[in-house]
C-alpha cells in the first residue's frame, strides 16, 4: 500500500522529474516522503514565489516542465506571481498546492481557500484531485495540458486526505502514452504563400522568439537563416539560438531594420511592447507570422501570411518549399547599421569613471562571463544596458523574466539552471532594487550547495522608473524610487555566500574570478553611476 504522496512522486518520476522545488508546509509533507522513495531531489526555498520561479526556471533551462509544491492558503497565494509569469511567458510548469481535508471543506480548516478558482485565470488548467486513486490520472492530465499546444502552467490541488489516503498501486490505472510530443506544422497553402513572399523579398528580416526553445526542431534555425540570407533578431528565450559571431545574428539595429524591411518573418513571439506593438513596421511591409496560438496571429499588426505551427518545424518546411536566396547587400547594410550603433557605445564602454559607468559594467561582464555560462537577468535599467553587450552561446542559457517583467526571479532561475547543468557556471545580472525581492534565497542556495554568481549594478535607485519620474515631475517630487548604496554583499556573506564590493571598473573581472573560485553562491556588488544611454527608454 502507498499513500497519496508516494503516488504523486511515482507519477512525477514516470515523467522524468528529478527535482521538486518547494517551501515546506504541513499539507504537502507526504509528497516529500514519496520523493525520497523515487530519488527526486527536494530543493527548498525561503519564499513560495521563489519555489514557483524555480519550476519555471527549470523549464527554461531544460525545455521540460518544472514542478513546485506549496502548502495551502498563503503558500498558494505566494506562488501566484510565479505562475502568472510562466503563463505570460508560455513556459510549462506544474504547481502542486495543498488543501485542508475534503471532509472539512467550507468548515474553516487551517489555510482553507478556493485555490482552484484563484488560479483559473493564470493557468491552462486548474483542478482538485478528488480522491487518492485518481492521483496518477490527474498528474497525467496536468503534464499533457502544460506541454501540448502553447506551453503554460497548470495548478493541481491535493487535499490532505487525498495525500494521506492509502492505495494498492497495482490496482490503479496508471496512464500510458497519455500525451504526444508531436508539433503542428504549417498549412501547405499558406506555406507556399510564405515561400513566394520570401523568394521575392529584397530586404527581409527574421525575428525569432521564445517558442523556438520549445520546438523539437529548434536546431533548424542556423540552416534556415543561412539558406535565405536573413538578418535575424532573437527575442526572449530564443537568445542563444545563434552564436554572437554568426553572420546573420544582429541585435543593435532592430528598430531600423524593422522600418526598412520589405518582408518580416516573426516566429513564436507577439507584437507586444518589446517590438513596439508592430508599429515600427512600414504599412507596405509584408508580414509572415508563425505562432502556436492562432489568436496571436494578426494581433496589433496584420499578417499577410499567418501560419499556425511550431517555429522549428515551419522553418524546416520553408527550407523545403522555397528556393535559396542571396541578399548579401542587404545583410551588409544591416551590418553597417549594427556597427554604427555599437560605435556609439564605445566611449562609455571604455570609461574609467568611478562609480562605474553602466556600459563599462556591461563590457566587463561580457568579457568575463564564460561561453558555457547561463545568464539570468533580474533587474530593470542595468539589465537593459547589459543586454546590449552580454551574449549567450546556446539555447536555454539566457533567462530573463519575460513579458510580465517580474523582478525577483534571479536566485530561483539561477539555482534551477545550475541543478540542470551542474558543470556549467550561472550568472545573475542584478539590479539593486530587484535583489531585495528574493535576496534571502542566497541562504537556501548556500545551505544546499548550489553555487551561482550575482553581479549587481548598484545605482542606489529603481533607475528604470526614477529617470522618467525625474523628467516628468522633477527631483523634489521623485519619491519611492531612491535607494541607498547598501552593502548587499555583506548580507550574502552572512547568509553563507561569497560577497565582494567593487567601485572601480578594473576590479570587476578579478572579483568575478574569485567568485568562480569560491564555489559558493556569490554576489559582486558594483557601485555604478548614471548614464544617458537609456534616456527615453519606456518602462511601462
Amino acid at each position: 500500500m502507498l499513500h497519496g504522496g508516494q503516488l504523486v512522486a511515482r507519477a512525477l518520476a514516470k515523467e522524468g522529474v528529478s527535482h521538486l522545488f518547494t517551501l515546506c508546509g504541513g499539507h504537502i509533507q507526504n509528497i516529500y516522503d514519496g520523493c525520497l522513495d523515487e530519488g527526486i531531489r527536494v530543493v527548498d526555498f525561503r519564499h513560495e514565489q521563489a519555489a514557483g520561479h524555480a519550476a519555471e526556471g527549470w523549464a527554461r533551462a531544460t525545455g521540460r516542465p518544472g514542478v513546485a509544491a506549496v502548502t495551502a492558503g498563503p503558500g498558494v497565494t505566494d506562488a501566484v506571481t510565479a505562475v502568472a509569469n510562466a503563463q505570460r511567458g508560455g513556459a510549462p510548469m506544474i504547481l502542486l498546492g495543498g488543501q485542508g481535508p475534503s471532509f472539512a471543506r467550507e468548515m474553516g480548516s487551517l489555510q482553507e481557500m478556493d485555490h482552484v478558482r484563484l488560479m483559473r485565470s493564470i493557468t491552462k488548467w486548474s483542478a482538485t484531485v478528488p480522491e487518492t486513486r485518481r492521483i496518477p490520472d490527474y498528474l497525467a492530465m496536468a503534464f499533457r495540458k502544460a506541454t501540448t499546444g502553447v506551453p503554460g502552467p497548470v495548478f493541481l490541488e491535493l487535499p490532505l486526505d487525498v495525500l494521506m489516503g492509502m492505495e494498492d498501486p497495482t490496482g490503479l490505472n496508471w496512464p500510458d502514452a497519455y500525451r504526444t510530443e508531436a508539433v503542428a506544422g504549417g498549412d501547405p497553402t499558406y506555406l507556399q504563400r510564405a515561400a513566394d513572399l520570401l523568394a521575392q523579398a529584397e530586404r527581409p528580416i527574421a525575428i525569432v522568439g521564445s517558442q523556438w526553445w520549445w520546438s523539437p526542431y529548434r536546431d533548424t534555425i542556423g540552416e534556415f537563416v543561412t539558406r535565405f540570407d536573413l538578418p535575424t533578431f532573437l527575442n526572449g528565450g530564443a537568445r542563444g539560438a545563434l552564436p554572437p559571431e554568426h553572420p546573420h545574428f544582429f541585435r543593435q539595429c532592430r528598430s531600423k531594420a524593422l522600418a526598412m524591411a520589405d518582408v518580416v518573418l516573426i516566429f513564436g513571439t507577439p507584437w507586444d511592447f518589446r517590438l513596439g506593438y508592430g508599429q515600427q513596421v512600414s504599412p507596405d511591409t509584408k508580414v509572415i507570422q508563425v505562432d502556436l496560438d492562432p489568436d496571436v496571429i494578426g494581433h496589433n499588426r496584420g499578417a499577410q501570411v499567418g501560419l499556425v505551427g511550431d517555429t522549428g518545424l515551419v522553418m524546416r518546411q520553408l527550407i523545403e518549399a522555397a528556393p535559396r536566396r542571396s541578399g548579401s547587400e542587404w545583410v551588409a547594410q544591416c551590418r553597417q547599421m549594427e556597427e554604427r550603433a555599437f560605435a556609439k557605445m564605445l566611449p562609455e564602454m571604455h570609461s574609467d569613471a568611478s562609480p562605474v559607468n553602466p556600459l563599462r559594467f556591461a563590457k566587463e561582464l561580457s568579457e568575463a562571463i564564460p561561453k558555457a555560462a547561463t545568464v539570468v537577468c533580474d533587474g530593470g535599467d542595468i539589465v537593459g544596458t547589459a543586454a546590449k553587450l552580454v551574449a549567450t552561446h546556446a539555447g536555454g542559457r539566457w533567462m530573463d523574466p519575460g513579458p510580465l517583467g517580474t523582478l525577483g526571479v534571479g536566485p530561483s532561475y539561477a539555482m534551477a539552471a545550475r541543478l540542470a547543468r551542474p558543470d556549467e557556471p550561472v550568472f545573475i545580472i542584478y539590479g539593486d532594487g530587484s535583489f531585495g525581492l528574493n535576496g534571502m534565497e542566497y541562504e537556501a542556495a548556500a545551505r544546499q550547495k548550489i553555487p551561482f554568481i550575482g553581479v549587481m549594478g548598484n545605482d542606489a535607485a529603481w533607475m528604470q522608473i526614477r529617470r522618467g519620474q525625474r523628467d516628468m515631475f522633477g527631483d523634489e517630487r521623485s519619491v519611492a524610487t531612491a535607494l541607498d548604496y547598501t552593502r548587499y554583499d555583506k548580507m550574502v556573506e552572512a547568509l553563507g555566500g561569497h560577497g565582494e564590493y567593487v567601485e572601480r571598473p578594473e576590479d570587476i573581472r578579478p572579483a568575478i574570478d574569485r567568485a568562480l573560485d569560491s564555489g559558493k553562491p556569490a554576489l559582486i556588488n558594483v557601485k555604478v553611476g548614471e548614464s544617458d544611454f537609456r534616456k527615453g527608454s519606456i518602462s511601462v
